[in-house]
């Protein structure tokens, strides 16, 4: 119930109207992280037997390496699952931001599954040495050969998706497709790492040259979790939605001419496609409780068709006092203060 008066209080929320999932979207994403499971279980079986055969740092810590995105593709499933779900009375904002949550869970797994792995590799390496023959070096390069085009076959995929989405700046939101896209990444340049040191190895004889490829292959996979990690982060505790987007919105509410002023206003995202709009904003003086009705539920909509993702909209609205109309924006002539 809408309540107004001079001096009185107003609380309007809304659900935007319509519903805003891509469906078609996820699908596709579904696909994108199944092509990339499936490519990272068999290179992960590939890469073990490979690295106890040849005794080989790097192609183990490699195998470490596909473990973990295994293992991160089926948390990003989950996500792609679970997020989709209908709000509820426990969770009325819905269930958006488990996308959020099950991508911190993938960062988490490239960290300790795939770096502090690759870094213990590294050290055992340099502490203990190795001794591999001609058989175990071709071994390991055919592994690490087949495993280039697997993990570049799958990022070429997810890329092709990225674009289909509307490029590096839209494909890249959905927290799903932005792993895959890092994981298959760095799968490929962990595996040119891994083929690099193998090589020296073999031709130098020198441990070291595979020690330091799994040292770096270790740096790289935790300056990824991290990446990856401080997103989701963002996102968990409750991230702003873009200034382009608050700033149509703020310029949407300066220009109806029923409000006075904007005092604050609050944004928040609750999903990939979904975000919370919370507005407090004071109303030019003699609105009757009908006209406030009509002036908040006609602002919803326009927020509504101006930022689709707008799908929660909460309006704080107040008429002021006459005795303060000679002192307000509108008074003065500057409609719409800050």
């Amino acid at each position: 119930m809408i309540r107004a008066g001079r001096g009185s209080r107003a609380f309007v929320s809304g659900t935007g109207g319509e519903e805003k999932t891509d469906r078609k979207a996820d699908r596709r994403t579904r696909v994108t992280v199944l092509v990339a499971l499936a490519a990272n279980l068999v290179i992960a079986a590939a890469k073990a037997v490979g690295g106890f055969v040849a005794g080989s740092p790097a192609l183990l810590s490699e195998a470490a390496h596909s473990v973990a995105d295994s293992m991160n593709e089926i948390f990003l499933l989950a996500a792609l699952r679970r997020s989709r779900r209908p709000a509820d009375r426990r969770h009325p904002f819905g269930y958006g931001k488990e996308r959020f949550f099950w991508s911190l869970l993938a960062a988490v797994g490239i960290f300790v599954m795939g770096g502090c792995f690759s870094f213990f590799q590294g050290v055992e390496a340099l502490r203990t040495g190795a001794d591999e023959k001609l058989g175990g070096y071709v071994a390991g390069l055919i592994v690490l050969g087949v495993a280039l085009l697997a993990e570049g076959g799958s990022l070429l995929r997810a890329l092709h998706q990225v674009r289909g989405q509307g490029g590096l700046a839209d494909g890249m939101r959905d927290p799903a497709l932005r792993t895959v896209v890092a994981e298959d990444g760095t799968a490929v340049l962990g595996v040119c790492l891994a083929m690099t040191g193998m090589a020296l190895h073999m031709v130098t004889g020198q441990v070291v040259w595979e020690a330091c490829a799994s040292l770096a292959i270790g740096t790289l996979l935790v300056y990824v979790a991290y990446r990856l990690g401080r997103e989701a982060r963002d996102q968990l505790i409750g991230e702003a939605a873009d200034p382009e987007a608050s700033g149509r919105i703020r310029a949407l509410l300066r220009a109806q001419p029923e409000i006075d002023s904007v005092e604050a206003l609050f944004t928040m995202k609750t999903g990939l496609d979904s975000t919370l709009v919370a507005a407090r904003v004071d109303l030019v003086p003699g609105l009757d409780s009908e006209q406030v009705e009509e002036v908040a539920v006609r602002i919803k909509k326009s927020i509504a068709r101006t930022v689709s993702e707008a799908d929660q909209v909460f309006l704080d609205v107040t008429d002021r006092p006459a005795r303060e109309a000679a002192e307000s924006p509108a008074a003065t002539g500057e409609h719409g203060g800050a």
